[in-house]
């Protein structure tokens, strides 16, 4: 183990990392990073053709060449020799899926699909498939399954299910010609390996997967629509792998592609903000993972499975071997407070940070660290980006409410990073009423490291110490310790994870204790908050305002594109 080394490969929204881990003690030798050649594409296609509202998609060979790229990289920067490395972990994110041929080359590049937007790679933010979503909802109402531990109470536009139904309805050849609809991720393990496997990550999360069932029968498939009847037997193909095993080794060509020994473990690829687990030294109940990042993740492990209210947690060993992992978030955070310095922000708070030579955030802090919790009488939902909990629905939208002529920025500012707060307590609590205790929160990501103005209103609203992830790369570092787990000890790595993450991730001497005066009076402004969620979230007997505000958005758009 003193000289094994494993790689863990992080794909996000617009770029892949990598990075080399030493199995011993978890340091890192080397990383690198390069975004993906034709990024997201929100507006056309590389052949010009417009795309509609709300599509994301990307090109699929963009992961390929990443792969490569960062690879080699590391592998060149560490010196180290190709002999020593036993496995690849990969994290993705999801539901991000394409339709693939037989050969699993994605139909996107055939000539004859190159302009058909639903042959290409639908990214997990692709929210065009919201109609196909609520169609499915209507169904599980009617059928009484919306608190079956399936579907997580509701179900979004972000699963692989909606993202067919619309490949089916639009470009019903593109689905006929499909061998095999794949997560992204496992579209790489699969080319690596050369093995028709699946991970139970994405599978269980986006799926509908279980350990004890597999997927939803026909019946249930053919009552959504009846050209999904065979839609399980036809285009999921692969037997279901859990997290922990190893899900094939690499083919003698792509490790001549990679620059590495063919036969090393790769493991299932897990969603990316789940490897965070591992990743922030997560290995027991008791303990909830926080990413803080553009948006967030909240993970809790459990006994027990439980979904509902958005919160999804029906399939075992899905990020931690022989547990539940109950998992839930914000759609906004670090994308929230960034648009409000984006486009908010007067002109003479730019200067004037510019004249203390400080950035943007560090003059809000000082500035909004001087205001009591209440002091500014404002309240805001946290809804920018939509709601993952409890209302799944990626068309709410967010709100302030007590602004007066006399408002500040540095208060609105504040709002918006108590109303983040208040959302990650709402699900906390919710995760606790169903039997998942939570001593403490080992807590991740770049405004983690960044700001800790904002680590300190967490805590006083959470009322729980926040400790913090040692590695700023949590998910690449979690990557690699499943590539330990897959490689097994006799190769160097481990069997057990409890012992791969105590010696490969760690947390950092600092952490975040609440302040018992700032404790008292966000309890009282959270019961204010959770008030408010209700009356603007829930529906009444006409639709909420917000999803009256958003269907006039929608249609003026579609109207403007055309």
């Amino acid at each position: 183990m003193d000289n094994k080394y494993v790689i863990g490969l992080d794909y996000g929204t617009l770029s892949g990392r990598g990075v080399l881990v030493r199995c011993k003690d978890g340091k890192v030798l080397a990383s690198a990073v390069k975004p993906y050649e034709h990024g997201e594409m929100t507006e056309s296609l590389p052949c010009g053709s417009k795309l509609p509202v709300s599509w994301c998609l990307e090109y699929p060979r963009d992961y390929t060449d990443v792969m490569e790229y960062v690879v080699k990289e590391i592998m060149k920067e560490s010196h180290i020799e190709k002999e020593d490395v036993i496995g690849i972990g990969i994290d993705f994110t999801s539901c991000t899926m394409l339709p693939v041929d037989e050969k699993n080359e994605p139909l996107c590049e055939k000539v004859e699909f190159k302009k058909v937007r639903n042959a290409y790679v639908k990214v997990w933010k692709h929210h065009a498939a919201q109609k196909q979503a609520d169609r499915i909802n209507e169904y599980l109402i009617q059928k009484d399954l919306m608190q079956d531990y399936r579907f997580g109470g509701k179900i979004s536009s972000e699963l692989m299910v909606p993202k067919v139904m619309e490949i089916l309805e639009e470009d019903p050849e593109i689905y006929r010609r499909a061998d095999k609809i794949v997560e992204a991720g496992d579209w790489l393990t699969m080319l690596l390996t050369g093995e028709e496997k699946r991970s139970c990550s994405m599978a269980g999360y986006k799926m509908w997967w279980n350990n004890e069932t597999g997927y939803p029968d026909k019946n249930f498939f053919s009552e959504i629509t009846p050209h999904l009847k065979n839609f399980v037997g036809e285009k999921l193909k692969g037997e279901v792998c859990c997290i922990g095993e190893k899900i094939g080794t690499l083919t003698d060509g792509w490790a001549d592609r990679l620059g590495l020994n063919s036969g090393i473990a790769v493991s299932p690829t897990v969603i990316d903000s789940h490897a965070g687990m591992p990743g922030s030294a997560i290995a027991r109940k008791g303990q909830m993972m926080m990413v803080l990042g553009t948006s967030s993740v909240l993970l809790a492990l459990s006994d027990n499975p439980f979904s509902g209210k958005g919160i999804m947690g029906n399939v075992k060993s899905g990020i931690v071997p022989d547990y539940y992992a109950l998992e839930s978030g914000l759609a906004a955070v670090g994308d929230l407070f960034g648009w409000f310095i984006d486009n908010m922000l007067p002109a003479k708070y730019v200067r004037e940070a510019d004249e203390k030579k400080v950035n943007v955030y560090n003059l809000l802090n000082e500035k909004a660290e001087k205001l009591r919790p209440g002091e500014s009488g404002l309240l805001a939902l946290d809804w920018w980006n939509g709601n993952k909990t409890p209302y799944v629905d990626g068309n709410l939208s967010g709100s302030i409410i007590g602004m007066t002529l006399k408002t500040k920025p540095e208060e609105i500012y504040r709002a918006l990073i108590e109303a983040t707060a208040f959302g990650t307590r709402m699900i906390k609590e919710l995760f606790e009423e169903n039997g998942v205790e939570i001593h403490e929160i080992i807590a991740s990501g770049g405004i983690c490291e960044k700001n800790p103005f904002v680590m300190q209103i967490y805590a006083d609203v959470l009322g729980i110490d926040i400790k913090i992830a040692e590695s700023d790369q949590t998910a690449a570092l979690g990557s690699a310790v499943y590539a330990a787990l897959a490689a097994g000890k006799a190769a160097g790595g481990y069997d057990s994870y409890e012992k791969a993450v105590m010696n490969m991730s760690s947390v950092k001497e600092q952490e975040y204790h609440a302040i018992k005066s700032n404790q008292e009076q966000y309890n009282i402004l959270y019961q204010t908050y959770c008030d408010y969620n209700k009356r603007m979230g829930m529906d009444g007997d006409r639709q909420n305002v917000l999803k009256r505000l958003h269907t006039i958005k929608e249609n003026n758009c579609h109207e403007k594109r055309e």
